[in-house]
Order: C-alpha cells, then sequence, then structure tokens
C-alpha cells in the first residue's frame, strides 16, 4: 500500500533561500547529443533523477560510457550496440532513444511502466519509418532494428501530441545520411520552448539547423563533443516559488538564468500577474529569483493560454485554488497525453477537497471555494504531488499520496520542502 505524505501546514510568511538541482530537459538532450557525438563530452551540474538515470541507462545499454567525478560526468560515445531500454515512465527516455537506436548496430528493445504504454510515442516510431529505419511496433514495447546508419531526408508528422516528437528527430538529424527535413502537419506544436531549447542545444553541438513555423532543417554532418553547463530546472523551481505566493511569504532561487529557452521561466510573469512581487537581481556571477507573496487574500486569478508552458499547469492550478477570483487555464489539451491525463486528474483531486474545477476541452476553469483536508492522489505523476504539497500549505489535513514519485526529476522534494518551511 502506497504511503500518505501529510502535506505541512505552513499558512504563516516564512523567508527561505532553495537551492534547486540541474534541468531535466537540458540534461536528457545533453546526454543524447553526446552519445551521438564524434569525441567525448562532459555535463557539469547534470541532474541526477529518476528520468536522467533512466536515460544514462539508456545509453549505457547501447554502448557508451560514462565516468562520474563529483558533479562533473564524462560521456565516451563509440560504436553504439543494441540492447534493453527501460524508459520507466519518463517521455523524453521514450521518444529521444529510438533514433538514437537508429545508429546502433543491432535491435533496440524499448519498454518501460505499465503507464508509460498509454503515452503517445507512435508518431515519432512512424517517422523513422520513413526515414529508412527498422522498427517493430507502434507503442511500447517496441524494438528498432538498428544498422549503423539510416538514410533520412523529408518526414512529414503530426506533432500536436508533443514537442518531444519533433525535438527527437532534432536531436540525431544529423547523423541521418540526408541529414532530416521535418514538416508538422498538424494542429499547433505545444510546448514550443523545449523545440527552441533543442535546436539551440544542436547547434552548439555544432550542427547547422534552419527553423521555419513549422519545418525543422538539420544538415548532416558530425555532431561536436564538449562541455554542458546544465542550468537549475527552472519548472521544478516553481512549487517553491509558488509556495512564497500562497503564504504571503519570500522565497529565493540562486542562478536563476538571466536568458533561457526554459519553459520553467515564464512563472516569473504569472505571479507578478497573479499579485506577487517578483525580483531578479544579480549576485557576483549569477542571478538570484525572488518572489515575495501578497497579503493573504489578496492573491489574484489569472486567465493564460497554457499551450507552451503546459508542465507549469500543476502548479498554476495550485494557485488558482488559492485565489480570491476565478482562472482559466487553456491551450493544454494535449495535457491527457502527460505521465497522466493531467487535466482530468486535477479536476478530481480539487473537487475531492472542496473546490470548483471545471474540466474544458483544452483546459481548466477554477472557481475559489473553501477547501479541506483529504487525500490529495498523485498517479505516479511529480508534478501532481507537488501540487498538492502547494495546496497543502494552505489547507490543513491534505495527504499527498506517494510523494516519493518527485524522485522522477527532484529526489528529496520532501526534504527540500520542509527545510523551505524551516528557513
Amino acid at each position: 500500500m502506497t504511503q500518505l505524505w501529510p502535506a505541512p501546514f505552513h499558512p504563516e510568511p516564512f523567508t527561505s533561500t532553495v537551492v534547486v538541482p540541474g534541468s531535466k530537459s537540458i540534461t536528457n538532450r545533453a546526454y543524447v547529443l553526446a552519445a551521438l557525438a564524434s569525441e567525448s563530452s562532459t555535463l557539469v551540474g547534470a541532474l541526477r533523477s529518476r528520468d536522467t538515470d533512466l536515460m544514462q541507462g539508456a545509453l549505457e545499454a547501447m554502448g557508451v560510457e560514462f565516468a562520474v567525478d563529483g558533479d562533473t560526468l564524462t560521456a565516451t560515445p563509440g560504436q553504439l550496440t543494441g540492447g534493453t531500454v527501460d524508459c520507466g515512465l519518463a517521455g523524453t527516455v521514450m521518444r529521444f532513444i529510438p533514433a538514437v537506436a537508429a545508429f546502433a548496430n543491432g535491435d533496440v528493445r524499448v519498454d518501460g511502466d505499465e503507464q508509460a504504454r498509454a503515452r503517445p510515442v507512435q508518431t515519432v516510431l512512424d517517422a523513422l519509418r520513413d526515414a529508412g529505419v527498422d522498427v517493430e511496433g507502434d507503442a511500447l514495447p517496441f524494438t528498432v532494428r538498428g544498422t549503423g546508419l539510416a538514410k533520412g531526408g523529408r518526414i512529414e508528422m503530426d506533432a500536436s501530441k508533443s514537442s518531444q516528437f519533433v525535438s527527437a528527430l532534432l536531436l540525431a538529424g544529423a547523423r541521418f545520411d540526408e541529414g532530416l527535413h521535418i514538416v508538422h502537419t498538424g494542429d499547433r506544436v505545444p510546448s514550443t520552448p523545449h523545440i527552441e531549447m533543442t535546436v539551440e542545444m544542436v547547434r552548439a553541438a555544432g550542427v547547422k539547423v534552419e527553423t521555419h513555423l513549422t519545418e525543422w532543417i538539420v544538415h548532416p554532418g558530425p555532431i561536436t563533443g564538449g562541455t554542458w553547463v546544465i542550468e537549475p530546472d527552472l519548472s521544478n523551481a516553481t512549487p517553491f516559488l509558488a509556495a512564497a505566493a500562497v503564504t504571503g511569504g519570500t522565497v529565493s532561487v540562486p542562478r536563476w538564468p538571466g536568458t533561457t529557452t526554459q519553459a520553467g521561466d515564464a512563472i516569473r510573469g504569472i505571479l507578478e500577474r497573479m499579485g506577487a512581487h517578483v525580483r531578479l537581481e544579480r549576485y557576483g556571477q549569477d542571478n538570484t529569483l525572488t518572489v515575495t507573496g501578497p497579503e493573504p487574500g489578496e492573491l489574484q486569478g489569472i486567465e493564460l493560454d497554457m499551450g507552451d508552458i503546459g508542465e507549469l499547469t500543476p502548479t498554476v492550478a495550485a494557485l488558482a485554488t488559492q485565489a480570491s477570483t476565478p482562472s482559466e487555464l487553456t491551450g493544454i489539451a494535449h495535457l491527457r497525453g502527460h505521465e497522466t491525463d493531467r487535466l482530468a486528474a486535477l479536476s478530481a483531486e480539487i473537487t475531492a477537497l472542496g473546490g470548483t474545477c471545471e474540466e474544458l476541452d483544452d483546459g481548466l476553469r477554477i472557481t475559489p471555494a473553501d477547501l479541506h483536508g483529504g487525500t490529495w492522489h498523485s498517479y505516479a505523476d511529480h508534478r501532481m504531488a507537488t501540487a498538492g504539497a502547494i495546496i497543502g500549505l494552505t489547507t490543513e489535513g491534505v495527504q499527498v499520496e506517494d510523494i516519493g514519485t518527485t524522485s522522477k526529476t527532484l529526489p528529496g522534494f520532501e526534504t527540500m520542502w520542509a527545510d523551505m518551511l524551516n528557513g
């Protein structure tokens, strides 16, 4: 039986500094580029979590060697081999690894958690088939029959369910004989900052990439090794900043980048619109972001298209339950295919605690209501678990089921949460 975590009830203001580990999104992209590079690469400050450990394990299963020295990791690529990959519930592993496996000499079989088998992956598998790769299966488990090379060329696909389909091909595109010309044919691509992040990193690895509104051209050529310095994970920082907003407290996060492609950076503008005081200040070589929440009862609701920043939805939904006016979060129909159906899950859990949350075709409408304690289910979803922790700060008696699922991207979350409240 999964244990329940009593979410700390702490409605009083507090002041704390929270050091956030490295970005999962940047870490796993750097892993893939290092595996496909022509020489060794170094990752500084890489996140260690379930998702990133699964990515490392997947690449090790295909012959990449890793050496760790403190917070520095060295990846040494070579001829990739066949192997068996466990992707857990990690979308980046499930969707990025098939394109890497195309260049293995041998079969790469990919499987994962039971819940992962419902996550969309066929789009990237079909795209690889169109690029000359032999793939068996359309969902987990599937097998990529690598031959060490692949033709590439023009690929048309519908990436409206996940930007990761595009990123997967961008990361490996230069290894294809003809490169890749990726053409998106469907509705809006969600989470475009993640594609921008991928393009920036691929270019930093010496690859020529051309971008258009719905097309990306990756030219063939070597992927160079180098040093990747990993930024803090800004999406993982958002629950701590939200804690300041709902309590009227103050939370500072060091090493906040001045410019970044991380979607989590959008939390600055969101919190300002909801009534918090937000400032980014430079201290020495780094920036520190500090958020101070408004007085009790003065947090405002928000109307927001979150199509590009869907991963922040659980945090913003938790904030919205504490606001004094209604909120409407839209553009996030694609969240139905994340670790769980996040729209259904948030609506169910907020309602179960006495809140008013209406599920829309592409989002949520949240109307302020007095909440009460109860069990907040996590659905094995790390961001659902942290949303429950935020609500528990001002709602006594909230118990979060399976808080340990936060180890997917942020191991030790419970300790960090307690340390934050203790200043």
